[in-house]
C-alpha cells in the first residue's frame, strides 16, 4: 500500500514538472520564433492578387522579424499543389500558406480526392485582406453596361466566354456566382493564373472575367477593358464611377475575394498567436493600409474563430453553387 502511495506521488510529481515545462516551453518558443528564413507559399502564379498581397506581407513581416520571408509560388490544381505542400510541412511556423478563400471553401466540394483536409491539416490564423470583385469585359463585347451584358447573354446562351484564374479559383467562383444570380449561361475558360486571363481579355480572346478589383483597375482606367459592375455592397473608391452589381440590376448581389494566413495543424499555439499578433501589427501600418487600398482591398486581421465562421458560411454557398451550376473538373 505504501509502495503504491509512493508511486502515485512520484507520478504526480512527474506530471507537475511536465506541466511546468510545457508552460515554460510555449512562450520561450514564441520568443525564439522565427528561427530562420520563413517560407510563404503562394498557391498561384506570380502577378495575381494572392501573390501581390503575399509579397506585401512577406516584406513587412520580414522587416519586423529581422529575417527573410521567401515567397514560394506553387501554382496548379486550383491552388491544391501549394496548399498540400503546406499541409505536409513541419508544423513549426516556418512554412505559412497565403491562402485564397477558394482553397478553404471551394476545393473541398470540387475535388473528390483533395490532398488536404481543411479541418484536420490546417490551423486558420487570420483573414489578412479582402476586397470586391469587378465584372469586366473585352471592349469587343457589344454591351456598354451590366444590363446590356445580361440581355446579350440571355439572348446568346453559352456564347460569352468567361475567363478565370483556374477551376475553383475565387475569380471562377465569383463569375459562377454572378451567372447564377443574373440567370445567364456562360462558358468557363480556366487559366493557370489571373494575369493570363486578363492578357487574353485585352486581346479579345475571351469576353469577360469577374476579377479582383486590384488586378483590373489599371486596365479599366487605361481603357484596355471595360468595367460594368463592382460586387461590393457600396461603390469602390478606386472605381467610384462604376455602379455596384446590385445598382446595375442584380438585386442583393455581393461577392468578395479574400486572402488568409494558414499554417500546418499542430503548429504550437504560442507560434500561431505570435504570427497573428505580428500580422495585426503589419496590418496597422499606414503604408500597408495605403498599399492595400491601392489594390482595392481593406486590412482585416480577424480572429481565428471569426475566420473559421467565414469559412463555414462561404463553404455552404459554394457547395450550393457548384451543385446548381454543375461545376466539375475538366
Amino acid at each position: 500500500m505504501n509502495y503504491r502511495f509512493r508511486a502515485l506521488l512520484r507520478l504526480k510529481s512527474v506530471v507537475a514538472v511536465a506541466s511546468i515545462s510545457v508552460c515554460a516551453w510555449g512562450p520561450a518558443q514564441a520568443a525564439d520564433w522565427p528561427s530562420g528564413p520563413v517560407t510563404l507559399v503562394v498557391p498561384f502564379s506570380a502577378g495575381g492578387t494572392t501573390d501581390v498581397v503575399g509579397r506585401l506581407m512577406a516584406q513587412k513581416l520580414g522587416e519586423l522579424w529581422g529575417t527573410s520571408v521567401v515567397v514560394d509560388n506553387r501554382p496548379g490544381a486550383s491552388g491544391n499543389i501549394g496548399a498540400s505542400l503546406v499541409a505536409r510541412a513541419t508544423p513549426d511556423g516556418q512554412t505559412i500558406l497565403m491562402a485564397s478563400g477558394s482553397n478553404l471553401t471551394v476545393n473541398p466540394h470540387l475535388y473528390k480526392a483533395l490532398p488536404y483536409n481543411v479541418d484536420k491539416d490546417f490551423t486558420l490564423v487570420t483573414n489578412v485582406a479582402a476586397g470586391p470583385m469587378v465584372v469586366v469585359t473585352s471592349t469587343a463585347v457589344p454591351a456598354k453596361n451590366l444590363q446590356e451584358l445580361i440581355d446579350y447573354a440571355r439572348q446568346n446562351p453559352g456564347k460569352l466566354n468567361m475567363g478565370s484564374a483556374g477551376i475553383g479559383s475565387q475569380v471562377h467562383m465569383a463569375g459562377e456566382n454572378f451567372a447564377d444570380a443574373a440567370k445567364i449561361k456562360v462558358t468557363h475558360v480556366p487559366y493557370k493564373g489571373e494575369a493570363a486571363a486578363y492578357t487574353d481579355l485585352m486581346a479579345g480572346q475571351i469576353d469577360m472575367v469577374v476579377g479582383n478589383i486590384g488586378a483590373v483597375s489599371t486596365l479599366v482606367s487605361s481603357g484596355k477593358i471595360r468595367a460594368l459592375g463592382v460586387t461590393s455592397k457600396e461603390r469602390a473608391q478606386m472605381l467610384s464611377d462604376i455602379p455596384t452589381v446590385d445598382e446595375a440590376g442584380v438585386a442583393g448581389f455581393e461577392n468578395k475575394g479574400w486572402f488568409a494566413f494558414v499554417v500546418p495543424k499542430k503548429t504550437p499555439q504560442a507560434v500561431v498567436d505570435k504570427l497573428y499578433a505580428d500580422t495585426r501589427k503589419v496590418l496597422d501600418m499606414p503604408e500597408v493600409q495605403q498599399r492595400l487600398a491601392s489594390l482595392g482591398m481593406q486590412a482585416v486581421g480577424n480572429s481565428s474563430d471569426e475566420l473559421q465562421q467565414e469559412v463555414r458560411s462561404e463553404s455552404e454557398l459554394w457547395e450550393r453553387i457548384i451543385k446548381q451550376q454543375g461545376i466539375t473538373l475538366q
